[in-house]
């Protein structure tokens, strides 16, 4: 058998681009993964004496020496992820291509489509840098009848973070057109949970009690729903669809298809922020538990929205402005350390409440400290041990250090905001022109060479302040002084 599939999977190298070659080795490096000649390094030192691994960026290699390593691979389960993996970036690009060349003909839904590859935030949200052997990938199918109008089904699902730091789903629900309920599931997220975020999620421990619907189940039904060219709606639809381990080409998401007035062009607005402007409603009430159901149904009403009444000028969006002034903005907080133990890094003598509203990027995620009255905030921001420095919006933070129950020492930033400096999410957009080190205004070009420079002796003055800390930490670990 694996004889059959490594030839199958060797005639689908044939001919193949390039470019899709090389992101398919770059994932294969990033997973891990070693053919019979080992990994792209030890491959190379193997198969080409002359230059061994001195270019081992995939993109210099050729593309004859991309197909070898990739045909030095004979493991059915390794040549079943590579092959789908393969497939899948090959249609993603054919896609996008055709979409590209068909503008003229295209269908007003398809339109969405491409608007939402378009945008700038779109290679960096929709790649593949995540993808394992868990994902599912739904196939392309016949792109001649993609200027036709598409079956479309907008989803939502709510996550838990996990002791292991990764966010599980929990809930999910899909609905269609007319707003009809196609999948609407509890999700036993089969491991040991952190956090329920009960807050925003509305799940508890006790809800998943008898649930027995997995992450598996999950995909098998939207596999069912999302063939035969169907298009996924949803709002910031990667979160989900790296929640769901599916990889789907045909997106619409609704934070990309709107352009937006006075914020920078890499901006997307929340859900509830969106809705106000372009629904005249908001999804949800301040602190208000999120609903699968009216969320998915809140982004199908959006794209009906702009396919019925365009908005195609710029939009200003409605924003809730809330006072921060008596809470503090914690992030680079590593995934894996729990949100209630955080309040360790605080005075004791204070009240402090630490929000359930997480937000994750990547292995960090940050969250705010609620206290009593600006007052309060104020004066134990001034308490905290830590060298304080500038953020990038000019507002005073601390690095500060935080021993777990576990034992371990972890680091995180502390940034004391207020009702006039809302936390990282609502930045406003930056000007072509900046302030030059010396007060002069300066064109963009030369100016941002400069604030570059400055920037890393910043960042430099703050591993250096780290270091200090952290030697002061292991010098009372170990007794030493």
């Amino acid at each position: 058998m694996e004889e059959t599939v490594a030839g199958t999977i060797g005639n689908i190298f044939s001919g193949a681009d390039k470019e899709v070659l090389v992101e398919v080795v770059r994932l294969i490096q990033k997973q891990g993964l070693n053919g019979c000649r080992g990994n792209w390094k030890e491959f190379l030192n193997s198969y080409d004496r002359k230059f061994g691994d001195s270019l081992s960026d995939p993109s210099k290699r050729s593309v004859d020496v991309l197909v070898a390593f990739l045909k030095s691979f004979n493991q059915t389960k390794d040549l079943m992820f590579i092959g789908k993996l393969f497939r899948y970036l090959r249609d993603q690009k054919a896609s996008e291509k055709y979409i590209k060349n068909s503008m003229d003909e295209e269908s007003p839904e398809q339109r969405l489509v491409r608007l939402t590859m378009e945008h700038p935030q779109y290679r960096r949200h929709y790649s593949c840098d995540s993808y394992d052997k868990d994902w599912i990938i739904i196939p392309l199918g016949d792109m001649s009848k993609e200027r036709k109008p598409k079956y479309m089904l907008s989803v939502d699902c709510e996550m838990v973070l996990c002791d292991d730091g990764t966010e599980e789903v929990v809930k999910v629900c899909v609905v269609d057109k007319k707003l009809m309920v196609k999948l609407k599931k509890l999700v036993n997220p089969k491991k040991s949970v952190a956090d329920y975020r009960t807050e925003i999620t509305g799940v508890s421990a006790e809800d998943l009690v008898g649930v027995t619907c997995s992450l598996v189940d999950i995909q098998g039904f939207m596999e069912k729903l999302l063939k035969h060219g169907t298009i996924l709606v949803g709002h910031s639809v990667h979160n989900d669809l790296r929640a769901l381990k599916i990889a789907h080409a045909r997106v619409i998401d609704t934070s990309y298809i709107f352009k937006y007035s006075e914020v920078r062009p890499t901006y997307t607005p929340s859900l509830n922020s969106l809705c106000k402007t372009v629904l005249g409603y908001e999804v949800r009430k301040e602190n208000e538990p999120h609903d699968c159901r009216k969320d998915a149904e809140a982004a199908m009403r959006l794209v009906l929205a702009k396919l019925e009444h365009g908005f195609d000028d710029p939009i200003k969006i409605v924003k809730r402005v809330p006072d921060f002034s008596h809470a503090m903005l914690l992030h680079r907080i590593p995934v894996d350390v729990p949100c209630q133990e955080l309040k360790k890094v605080f005075p004791q003598d204070f009240t402090v409440e630490i929000k359930a509203d997480l937000k994750v990027r990547g292995h960090f995620y940050s969250t705010r400290a609620i206290f009593k009255d600006a007052s309060e905030a104020s004066n134990v921001f001034q308490r905290i041990e830590g060298p304080e420095k500038k953020d990038s919006e000019g507002r005073p933070q601390k690095l500060v250090y935080l021993k777990l129950s576990t034992g371990q020492i972890t680091s995180f930033y502390v940034c004391k905001i207020s009702s006039s400096s809302p936390p990282e999410d609502s930045k406003r957009q930056r000007t072509s022109s900046f302030i030059g080190p010396e007060g002069r205004t300066c064109s963009s070009e030369s100016c941002k060479h400069a604030n570059e420079i400055i920037r890393l002796k910043q960042e430099l003055s703050a591993r250096e302040d780290e270091i200090l800390n952290l030697q002061k930490i292991l010098a009372d670990l170990t007794g030493e002084h």
